[in-house]
């Protein structure tokens, strides 16, 4: 029976794969009704929690970007990149980076994208090789992140394990961030001596074909609704600094996950009344239209392999018991493409990390393999993959025919890799 449940999941996941954006998560949902009424599977949990933190945050960005926040941000970007034209490789995956640290979510890349295509072109870069490590970059920066769920429910896992915050923060950064850095100059290396004569004769890059069009927006108001965005960014910090030092502040005993989101909110709510906004044009943003779409996909995707692994939790866990006792370093094997299916970081830290902390895994080797949960870049569905493939119209950014062949595929592998490699080292000097 577990045979034929497997299967129905790689096919559900895969008719999603085909009905692309949303269709992922209605899928999800095909598979757990095929489960429970004709496997007589127990359905699993919709992850409520997470996608409660991922809609606040959702909410704020959006009013954000509907306030013209965003477009100040991505001004800012754009003028630090063309300044540095020729370092594209290294500084547009370091852009979208910061951005998604800030906001807390990946859909800050979007608007990036173009402008990395425009001056990859006007240096006669490849636009494959900034836009694929810039979109990994944007995925892998969510386990950094100190607004994103996957960091906010480790991050309170931690705190019975003696971790501090803020040192689980610090290596999540670093790490991370030197992961990509070191991704890319494997890449940059060894497609400059081997690889790019035999793989790309064939890519005309037209440097004149590039993008002149601005966006207009209100500098003072744009300004001050990012103030008011940052500025509930630290008091979560400091709270969640506090909270993991038991200190309290009166009668007050939030949790991070509650503090997070009425935050979140309460950002919402004050740049609507500063910037006077229309609520119905909050709606029409495109973080908001995106993120939205990506809550559907986790609803579906996450109860689906929710429904699967607690259908046989009793031999998971002894399988996952007896491998990670002899190979601990599996750990981020096992989250690597347990993200692929589950599409989202926070449901895979959700579901797993609980598990291993419950099996006894030392904590190094957990923070060490947090960043694996990433790999939502390996199956070509993400909204960010897909727009970095729309926008360069040189060809170099792409999917093969093989569906795993694309771009993002060494980028991300390679990021991870060295992700995991230096938290790892982090952890064995600072914890």
């Amino acid at each position: 029976m577990i045979i034929v449940e497997l299967l129905i999941v790689f096919l559900s996941i895969g008719l999603g794969i085909k009905l692309g954006g949303i269709g992922i998560g209605f899928s999800g949902g095909l598979g757990v009704f095929l489960l429970t009424f004709f496997c007589k599977a127990h359905i699993g949990s919709i992850p409520f929690d997470v996608i409660g933190i991922i809609i606040s945050v959702i909410s704020a960005t959006s009013t954000l970007e509907a306030a013209g926040g965003t477009n100040y941000l991505i001004d800012i970007s754009e003028r630090f990149l063309r300044k540095r034209p020729k370092y594209i490789n290294f500084l547009a995956p370091l852009v979208t980076y910061l951005i998604t640290i800030v906001s807390g979510t990946g859909n800050m890349a979007f608007a990036t994208l173009p402008i990395i295509s425009e001056l990859a072109k006007k240096q006669g870069v490849q636009p494959s090789r900034p836009l694929s490590a810039s979109v990994v970059a944007s995925q892998i920066a969510i386990t950094a992140s100190p607004l994103s769920a996957a960091v906010i429910l480790f991050s309170s896992l931690l705190e019975e394990t003696g971790i501090n915050y803020l040192k689980f923060l610090g290596i999540s950064f670093f790490s991370t961030i030197a992961g990509i850095f070191f991704a890319i100059l494997t890449i940059n290396f060894f497609e400059d001596n081997f690889f790019q004569k035999k793989y790309h004769k064939n890519i005309i890059i037209d440097k004149k074909k590039v993008s002149t069009s601005k966006k207009i927006f209100n500098k003072k108001q744009s300004r001050t609704s990012v103030l008011i965005f940052l500025i509930g960014v630290i008091f979560i910090v400091v709270y969640s600094f506090f909270f993991e030092k038991n200190a309290t502040f009166g009668n007050l005993t939030l949790s991070r996950n509650n503090v997070s989101i009425l935050v979140m909110l309460t950002i919402a709510t004050l740049i609507t009344l500063y910037s006077k906004l229309d609520s119905k044009k909050i709606l029409k943003t495109n973080i908001f239209t995106i993120g939205m779409s990506a809550c559907v996909c986790i609803m579906g995707v996450s109860l689906l392999g929710d429904t699967f692994l607690h259908s046989h939790f009793s031999l998971i866990q002894n399988s996952l018991n007896s491998i990670l006792k002899n190979y601990p370093w599996m750990l981020s094997i096992i989250l690597f493409f347990s993200s692929i299916f589950l599409y989202s970081q926070a449901v895979t830290t959700k579901i797993f990390m609980p598990l291993m902390l419950a099996l006894g895994i030392k904590p190094i080797i957990i923070i060490s393999s947090f960043s694996a949960v990433s790999a939502l870049f390996v199956l070509p569905t993400y909204p960010t993959l897909l727009a970095a493939i729309e926008i360069d119209d040189t060809g170099s950014t792409y999917i093969g025919k093989y569906i795993f062949n694309h771009s993002f595929i060494i980028p991300g592998i390679l990021s991870i890799f060295f992700s995991v490699l230096f938290s790892f080292i982090m952890c064995l000097v600072i914890l």
